[in-house]
């Protein structure tokens, strides 16, 4: 009677670290101290953003509908077109003010925590 045990080996390095990382993201994560800091460090850094994109991008639309109203689309609506334009550079100007206040706020509420993460992380 012959031995008929095989045994077959199949190792494939990438295709290793392709299977790691697609089960990495199905396990359960746990948040160490350096992903919190990095967490808080992020939300400084884009803190007001939308609100200051949001009202320079509608501010530029009504800029826009104004400055198509100066294409003589309507003859004699030249008074619209000032309008437009007026309300939109108007709208547009306080959102980067806006931002730097958001920021601002932000900044100082989150401060202290980032100072206690990094001080634990540097002397633990």
């Amino acid at each position: 009677m012959e031995n008929e045990q095989m045994f077959t080996y199949r190792y494939s390095a990438p295709q290793s670290r392709e299977v790691e990382r697609i089960r990495q993201k199905y396990l359960p994560q746990k948040e160490n101290r350096m992903d919190t800091l990095r967490r808080l460090d992020n939300r400084v850094q884009t803190a007001g953003m939308v609100q200051a994109l949001t009202l320079g991008i509608i501010g530029c639309l009504i800029f826009g509908v104004g400055m198509c109203f100066g294409l003589d689309i309507l003859a004699g609506a030249e008074w619209i077109t000032l309008l437009l334009c007026a309300i939109g550079v108007a709208v547009m100007l306080p959102a980067y003010p806006l931002w730097r206040h958001v920021a601002k706020k932000t900044r100082e509420r989150l401060t202290p925590e980032i100072l206690r993460l990094s001080d634990e992380i540097i002397n633990p």
